[in-house]
């Protein structure tokens, strides 16, 4: 497997954890919140992967160096206020500031420590 493909499914895995932790710390974590599920992992999802190559967070050149981590916040910065306003009509709800500061607060930090994870990993093999 190569590294962008690692990188792709490790992202897509941190998200999906994220958010069913998300839902769980807020008693929702039932098969029944799982379209409430998607309706924030997809959304979120896909503006990360809109922009995350535009910050070169998939390029051989940033994804060994953690200097580059600090790129990740910034894509957040970004994709959460898509994500969320999509989200929002999705689901037909009002968008909340706060709601979106947690989840790309979060979200980032997820992505930050699951990278930092695969450097350790990458460079000890």
């Amino acid at each position: 497997m190569n590294k962008k493909t690692t990188l792709i499914l490790g992202d897509i895995t941190a998200l999906a954890i994220l958010t069913v932790i998300g839902f769980a710390t807020h008693g929702g974590a039932e098969p029944s919140h799982l379209p409430r599920m998607a309706a924030s992992f997809l959304p979120l999802s896909l503006a990360w992967f809109a922009l995350a190559p535009w910050f070169g967070l998939f390029a051989e050149t940033t994804i060994s160096s953690p200097k580059h981590l600090l790129r990740i916040p910034l894509v957040f910065l970004f994709a959460v206020p898509l994500a969320v306003m999509f989200r929002s009509v999705i689901l037909g709800i009002p968008v909340v500031p706060v709601f979106a500061l947690v989840l790309g607060s979060t979200n980032a930090l997820g992505i930050i420590i699951w990278r930092l994870a695969r450097m350790f990993i990458t460079r000890r093999a």
